[in-house]
């Protein structure tokens, strides 16, 4: 605004924003050195399309959103289109495409307004797609199975096997839709029944025993996902159960945080900060015992309001974190700064310092895989945090989770943080808020009331 009202060329206001601002795209500078909101510019880009005869695209500002942020790059065609209405070009939008060679490429295709992201796109060899986990989940399920019926009351190679399943369904957890991934971690868990009632040896025993407590957990942090709080509930109360019986103290802790996470669902915050609290009390390394400051008891805390000792507990998990030689652990049952990050979001949200919230959710949104569930928890907190400011760009964003993750993807926990963003937005009416109300009141749920499957 400075800069417009000191009559500054529209490129030099763009080298100050973006000097300024480096987190600033060369694409959003140039929206904003002019003035414009999104939707602004949409109106102007079908515009020129109207005025050279065609029919303009399908656009939205959370197409453009996407545009400006990535990981999606407008389609040639509309990428110059882009170019005339901003005054300017293709290099200065940070738009030309280049091949390998590094040549420049100025090709329009009409109706193709956008390249999709392909990092997740199905791998091609010879024209035949390769396997994908999901479809190696039933087959890894056989592979125990087989391992059983050779012996049936277990032994070294079912309790090697059953411990390699488990890990799989960890590290692959968010590959999956939750409703698929849980009748595979069930009918594994049912497979153990038999070895369970009568192992071959004692130490055959307490191995499967502690595969099943941490294949219950699994089921536990599933359910929640599909919004069974009560059937979470159970679960997991068998996987801490099983924990302390076999001496797994990682386990008993991991499950402890998780029934803190269902308690704070259930709104009742006593409970869940008193589960947080047990669950780092049996934490039996420093890792574990930063997953459980910041998974469960910094969130408990904020919830509660008490500020001063959530911000001990973050202070403390942030130490471990960076202490840690590996930086956390992948997985299901692992933690990260980018999880972290996540949860510090939230807590600032709760305590009403959006502004920090803000900040933590874009570092979480920066450091997750485009499009898994990580990211559109990120992108939803980060929504949220914006609702009251902005909430054009929070309905956008709420709105481009919503395009990018199929619904029977879209977790409990992602649908809770779309509903808190709609009561953020209030009174908001604008085309993009009332879009996204929409869509948040269409959703289908997990489950209809015949107990089907009404995301399928």
């Amino acid at each position: 605004m400075r800069a417009q009202r000191e009559g500054f060329p529209l490129e030099r206001i763009v080298t100050a924003l973006r000097s300024t601002f480096p987190e600033v795209s060369p694409l959003e500078a140039w929206r904003l050195a002019l003035g414009w909101s999104r939707a602004q510019t949409i109106t102007q880009v079908a515009g020129l399309y109207l005025a050279d005869g065609l029919k303009p695209p399908t656009l939205s500002e959370a197409m453009l959103c996407r545009f400006e942020h990535g990981p999606d790059r407008p389609g040639p065609e509309y990428a110059g289109m882009l170019a005339r209405v901003y005054g300017t070009h293709l290099d200065q939008l940070g738009l030309r495409l280049r091949c390998v060679c590094g040549h420049g490429h100025d090709e329009l295709r009409y109706g193709q307004p956008y390249e999709a992201y392909s990092g997740w796109a199905p791998v091609l060899l010879s024209g035949v797609e390769l396997m994908s986990t999901a479809s190696g989940l039933p087959a890894v399920r056989e592979s125990l199975r087989l391992a059983l019926l050779d012996t049936p009351r277990g032994g070294p190679v079912a309790v090697e096997l059953v411990e390699a399943v488990v890990e799989h369904y960890a590290l692959n957890y968010s590959r999956h839709a939750p409703g698929v991934l849980f009748d595979e971690v069930h009918a594994t868990r049912g497979l153990l029944r038999d070895a369970l009632a009568a192992p071959a040896d004692t130490t055959t025993g307490v191995q499967l025993r502690r595969a099943a407590g941490w294949l219950s957990a699994l089921l536990g942090n599933l359910a929640f996902h599909l919004a069974d709080h009560s059937g979470a509930r159970a679960h997991l109360v068998v996987a801490a159960a099983l924990g302390d019986h076999v001496g797994d103290a990682r386990l008993s802790a991991w499950a402890l945080g998780a029934q803190s996470m269902v308690a704070r669902a259930r709104h009742d915050q006593a409970a869940a900060l008193a589960y947080a609290r047990a669950g780092v009390e049996k934490a039996a390394s420093p890792l574990v015992r930063a997953q459980l400051l910041g998974w469960a008891v910094l969130p408990s805390l904020a919830q509660l309001g008490r500020a001063a000792e959530a911000e001990r507990a973050l202070g403390e998990a942030t130490g471990i974190l960076a202490a840690d030689p590996a930086g956390g652990a992948p997985g299901r049952f692992g933690f990260d700064a980018v999880e972290l990050d996540l949860h510090e979001a939230e807590a600032w949200l709760a305590l009403g310092r959006t502004e920090r919230a803000v900040g933590r959710a874009e570092a979480s949104t920066a450091g997750c895989v485009p499009y898994t569930p990580g990211w559109a928890a990120a992108t939803l907190v980060l929504a949220q945090a914006e609702a009251e400011a902005r909430p054009g760009d929070a309905a956008a964003r709420a709105l481009d989770v919503l395009e990018r993750v199929p619904a029977d993807r879209l977790r409990s926990t992602s649908r809770e943080r779309l509903r808190r963003i709609t009561i953020t937005l209030g009174d908001a009416d604008t085309a993009t808020v009332r879009d996204l109300r929409e869509q948040v009141r269409t959703l289908a749920p997990f489950i209809d009331v015949h107990g089907r499957d009404a995301t399928a």
